[in-house]
């Protein structure tokens, strides 16, 4: 009897490996993609900057009374942020350009950051937006 208690705990762990191991894998997959993702809206975020900064910088100077004021116009923060886009090189696209207060510039910018590892899976990628403002002062 105590031969057979012995042959009952034989078996396959094969299948359990496996199935650990393909685990595993779809693991550090989507780590991997949640990287990548991570990475390009990081990236998109400093595309943004940039061109809120350009766009800030694009500005007159206008004397009034005994002090200089700063002066901003929409189509000048538009055409400043299209030039900081177009000097990066990088595939996003300028969704809005403006001022509020004539100070500040506040730049929209998109991107689609598609998969690379799980292709099939995210076929349509994900959208990606990024919003960065800059203020203009003068000392």
């Amino acid at each position: 009897m105590t031969a057979r208690c012995a042959h009952d705990d034989e078996g396959s762990i094969l299948p359990l490996v496996l199935g650990y191991g393909m685990l595993a894998i779809a693991l550090v997959l989507v780590c991997a993609e949640a990287t990548g993702l991570f990475l390009a809206q990081k990236r998109l975020d400093g595309v943004a900057d940039a061109a809120a900064v350009a766009a800030a910088s694009s500005y007159d100077i206008r004397l009034e009374g005994e002090g200089a004021v700063i002066v901003q116009r929409g189509e000048d923060i538009t055409s400043g942020a299209e030039r900081a886009l177009a000097a990066t090189g990088a595939d996003a696209v300028l969704v809005d350009a403006v001022t509020d207060d004539g100070r500040s510039a506040r730049v929209t910018v998109t991107s689609t950051w598609r998969s690379v590892l799980l292709s099939p899976f995210v076929p349509a990628g994900v959208d990606l937006t990024s919003t960065a403002t800059s203020r203009v002062a003068l000392r």
